[in-house]
């Protein structure tokens, strides 16, 4: 019952009012951005991998996410966005020498400053425990805090040297404006690539056809110019003007082809108006023969037998 032995109740106590809006710890929130993954919820684990809005992931468990699409997480939606490997990028991380991680707690009773990170930006010097914008190239994987981008302007990698653009500039953990415009730039990047992957399948398309047709077509010893009776003219002439000489050449290299018949050589040398010295250059000749006295026993052989 109550309000007995004199006690006066006050009115927060018998008046409920409204429910008070719970709030997050911001320093809880920052060790959970900075040192686990964000899609199974473990310490983060080198190898290390970026996605392009700027979330920090086990590769281990891209992977496995990449693998097993069927199963319903409901941390599923944190990497919705990645579809290959390719998405992510491996960052290349400076180790911060303060720090000393697990070494001296062997009982487990030493207290885990969270506050301390693991990482820091090579150029700086600063920890990359969520007090201090981070970003990283996407062309690279180098991570450097924001400060040093600002006061050290160049368009290399101050680590490896890798020239950048401003769109490989990728802010980790940033603000929902941030994460916004890095959405509209990863949109707008892969709606290039699949617009170039388009405009390429065309051209390779060309380029086959074009060598089909230069296959097919005939070469230049294959091209017949002119009239065929034309030709024919042309190629009588050029033997009737023939030198004596030329002639010879010419049967011995047309004799592949299809030799005429021995007869029909042996008259046209014969009959032909050439000079006696031309003449007894071939066994037609009457100087070329010689009598039966003259002639080998039928038993050796010689040229001279015929």
């Amino acid at each position: 019952m109550g309000c007995d032995g004199g006690t006066i109740p006050k009115r927060h106590e018998l008046v409920k009012g409204p429910k008070k809006v719970e709030k997050v710890d911001k320093n809880a929130e920052l060790v959970a951005q900075w040192n686990y993954c964000t899609l199974s919820q473990e310490i983060l684990r080198r190898p290390i991998v970026a996605c392009e809005l700027g979330r920090l992931y086990n590769k281990d468990a891209i992977i496995e996410f990449l693998l097993d699409k069927s199963s319903e997480k409901a941390l599923g939606k944190a990497a919705s966005h990645i579809k290959s490997i390719k998405n992510v990028t491996e960052l290349r991380l400076s180790d911060n020498p303060a720090w000393e991680g697990d070494k001296g707690n062997t009982k487990g009773d030493k207290h885990d400053d969270l506050q301390r990170a693991r990482f820091i930006c090579p150029v700086v010097g600063l920890e990359m425990n969520g007090r201090h914008r981070f970003c990283f190239l996407r062309c690279c994987g180098c991570v450097f805090s924001e400060r040093a981008l600002k006061e050290i302007k160049a368009e290399v990698c101050h680590t490896c040297g890798a020239a950048f653009q401003e769109d490989d500039v990728i802010v980790l953990n940033g603000t929902k404006e941030d994460v916004e415009t890095l959405k509209r730039r990863m949109e707008g990047r892969r709606l290039r690539s699949k617009l170039g992957k388009k405009t390429k399948k065309p051209k390779v398309a060309e380029s086959l056809s074009k060598s089909d047709v230069s296959e097919e077509a005939p070469g230049p010893s294959k091209m017949k110019t002119g009239k065929p009776e034309e030709t024919s003219l042309d190629s009588q002439e050029k033997k009737t003007t023939l030198p004596p000489g030329s002639a010879a050449a010419q049967g011995s290299s047309s004799g592949k082809a299809g030799k005429p018949p021995c007869g029909a050589m042996k008259r046209s040398i014969a009959d032909s108006g050439e000079s006696e010295a031309y003449k007894s250059l071939f066994t037609t000749h009457s100087s070329a023969k010689r009598s039966k006295e003259e002639s080998a026993h039928w038993v050796t052989h010689t040229s001279y037998c015929f």
